[in-house]
């Protein structure tokens, strides 16, 4: 049975899809495709989400973000669409075998010092770690 495709779907792919991204290869290494993309990605990755996945340990420095197009013609097994308050303007992936929305706040959108930021950017990669937790008891029960 092949490594399961697991893409985390955005409109920018600078947040929220990178660090579903780097949180899901830390978690499963090679036993699952990590992949983000998104329908107007941005011109690079987020420094604050670069700084957040650091901080614990996950570097995403390295990624970039992406169209949907990037991810290839391949069937996905899973995508995942993130945008919780632009629910609407998600992309549904035609090569999904099956989609699921889990909304969280875009960090991008935070406002205030540098700090108070990054505490929004901290707050979501820890809600999206719980997600990828809640993923992997799924994956390791389809395994068995």
């Amino acid at each position: 049975m092949p490594d399961p495709r697991v893409v985390f779907l955005c409109t920018g792919n600078s947040c929220r899809s990178q660090m579903g991204e780097g949180l899901l290869r830390r978690r499963f290494g090679d036993r699952i495709e990590a992949l983000s993309a998104g329908t107007r990605p941005a011109d690079e990755v987020h420094p604050l989400a670069i700084r957040a996945m650091a901080e614990i340990g996950v570097d995403i420095s390295g990624q970039r973000p992406k169209t949907i197009e990037d991810l290839g013609p391949e069937p996905v097994d899973l995508a995942i669409t993130v945008c919780g308050n632009a629910r609407d303007t998600c992309p549904h992936l035609a090569t999904a075998r099956e989609q699921i929305h889990v909304g969280f706040d875009d960090p991008a959108d935070a406002t205030g010092t540098e700090e108070e930021r990054f505490a929004v950017f901290r707050r979501v990669r820890d809600e999206i770690a719980a997600e990828v937790e809640r993923l992997a008891e799924r994956f390791e029960t389809d395994r068995s």
